[in-house]
């Protein structure tokens, strides 16, 4: 794993970084720190990372003016903050999870843990999947997501009213976050759950999903009995 370390205090982000080791350790590839938005947003436009340990007031600054950036990339960002009352809207800007301090190793850890296993996160507060558009960040309403299709590396996300975004994280991301009001019905595919309206079987035992919409949608086999068990 390739991880930065955002925190304007030294003596903190030391402590952040030896756990971190401890935990992780021969899976850590890289471990980086910058105690200041501007030096944070410079090392993510020019290095490949799969997770951001980010501090919500970085002297003065608010940790809020990166992370509506950040949340488009393709990496997950843990908020470690003594900001408690930000943490609900934090999880709606779609980070993993919200470590409080003071905290613990094993908090640290439970949090971690969650990138590796790619645990689902247990709320479903996220409201906004941040999109680059123009060099610029655009928030999707998630009640906006009929489905979600992966694109390789990326996703497609396809919108009420036939609109169409490109999103950096790939498909096992999303789905960690948008869990459970999205369902995994396919390799390549999370469809939202109240979209749903019935499930076709078609010649040669091809099963799909018809939204309310209309469109259809691949069911994979091995997903077709638990799927029509839970929802029909």
């Amino acid at each position: 794993m390739n991880i930065l370390i955002v925190e304007d205090e030294s003596r903190i982000a030391k402590r952040i970084e030896r756990m971190t080791r401890d935990i992780l350790g021969d899976t850590l590839q890289s471990l980086k720190y910058a105690n200041t938005l501007h030096e944070a947003l410079q090392f993510i436009e020019n290095n490949s990372l799969d997770l951001v340990l980010l501090d919500l007031n970085l002297n003065g600054d608010s940790g809020f003016d990166l992370l509506t950036t950040v949340v488009s990339e393709s990496f997950h960002t843990i908020i470690i903050s003594a900001y408690k009352d930000q943490a609900i809207t934090a999880f709606e800007y779609g980070v993993l999870d919200f470590v409080p301090k003071p905290f613990n190793r094993d908090r640290l850890e439970q949090a971690l843990n969650r990138v590796n296993t790619k645990e689902k996160v247990a709320t479903n507060a996220i409201k906004f999947l941040a999109v680059k558009k123009r060099h610029k960040m655009q928030l999707i309403p998630t009640e906006d997501v009929l489905y979600v299709k992966g694109a390789g590396v990326y996703t497609e996300l396809f919108l009420a009213g036939g609109k169409k975004e490109l999103h950096d994280k790939s498909l096992e991301k999303l789905e960690q976050l948008l869990s459970p009001s999205f369902e995994r019905i396919h390799k390549s595919y999370l469809i939202k759950v109240s979209e749903m309206k019935e499930i076709i079987v078609e010649s040669g035992s091809k099963y799909m999903a018809e939204l309310k919409n209309g469109t259809r949608i691949p069911i994979g086999r091995t997903k077709y009995k638990d799927i029509k068990a839970k929802w029909f």
